[in-house]
């Protein structure tokens, strides 16, 4: 969802883009935003969760008025680490790398990069993003700024959240039967060692591609040191350049993974 920036929260807002900038943090990216995007699944029944893992539950323990006359309202809630709009830490395929709470909040922001692939992944849902993929990218936008956050918009997002259509199987709790796009294991390879980036996402389940065994873009992004964001929604409406984007996970000590808040911040 897209939302005009109040006045007063642009200024704020670019006051921290122009320090974020002076560090190098920003790069490229506008510190004047005109609208935020909203990039984030709500949690719910319908919540896609990786096969295997335990669907998000959220019960009432408290709802309605109290015996002395104010309203009062409590839940509980229980997830997967790996399920909804949600961050994989680098300890999830990287031994002895950082876990959620580990992550420098200054890594949470970073300017976007988005490669558009919807053409490709219609004519192949196993299509995973090339090296080739990149460097016509940069060919046509620049070069990849360090400390970026590389997004790869499959058009997933329209599939969801319809389980078997979203994961590609209709035995979708079998992860050896699942098809949809990722990055192929040689374009995170370059974007780690060649652009040095801060992480990956995606508009699917997972930034390898459905068919993956080994899970090898997952243990080469976060062997990095690099975390990757899964389930991004309304991926399409931000620019191949120029936008920045917030992820804030739940700071879950020792976490794999978190579920995030994904903001877009576009001029």
């Amino acid at each position: 969802m897209r939302t005009r920036v109040p006045r007063l929260l642009r200024v704020a807002v670019g006051l921290a883009g122009l320090a974020l900038f002076g560090s190098g943090i920003l790069g490229c990216a506008s510190t004047q935003p005109r609208h935020l995007i909203d990039l984030t699944y709500s949690f719910g029944d319908d919540t896609i969760v990786w096969p295997a893992n335990k669907p998000f539950t959220w019960e009432k323990t408290a709802w309605g008025p109290t015996a002395e006359g104010y309203w009062y309202t409590s839940a509980m809630f229980s997830t997967s680490e790996h399920g909804g709009t949600h961050l994989d830490a680098p300890i999830h395929f990287g031994e002895n790398r950082r876990s959620v709470d580990q992550i420098p909040v200054e890594d949470l922001m970073a300017p976007a990069v988005v490669l558009d692939v919807r053409t490709a992944c219609r004519t192949n849902p196993d299509y995973e993003l090339s090296v080739d993929d990149l460097t016509t990218w940069e060919a046509r936008y620049g070069r990849i700024p360090a400390g970026a956050m590389v997004f790869m918009l499959t058009g997933w997002g329209a599939k969801w959240p319809d389980r078997s259509a979203y994961l590609g199987s209709a035995t979708s709790d079998n992860p050896r039967t699942l098809h949809f796009p990722g990055f192929s294991a040689r374009a995170a390879e370059y974007l780690v060692t060649q652009r040095a980036i801060r992480g990956v996402g995606i508009d699917t389940a997972s930034i390898d591609s459905g068919r993956s065994q080994d899970f090898l873009v997952h243990r080469v992004v976060n062997g990095a040191n690099a975390y990757g964001l899964e389930n991004v929604a309304a991926l399409d409406q931000l620019p191949a350049v120029g936008a920045t984007v917030m992820a804030l996970p739940m700071k879950i000590k020792g976490g794999t993974g978190a579920p995030v808040r994904i903001v877009g911040l576009v001029p």
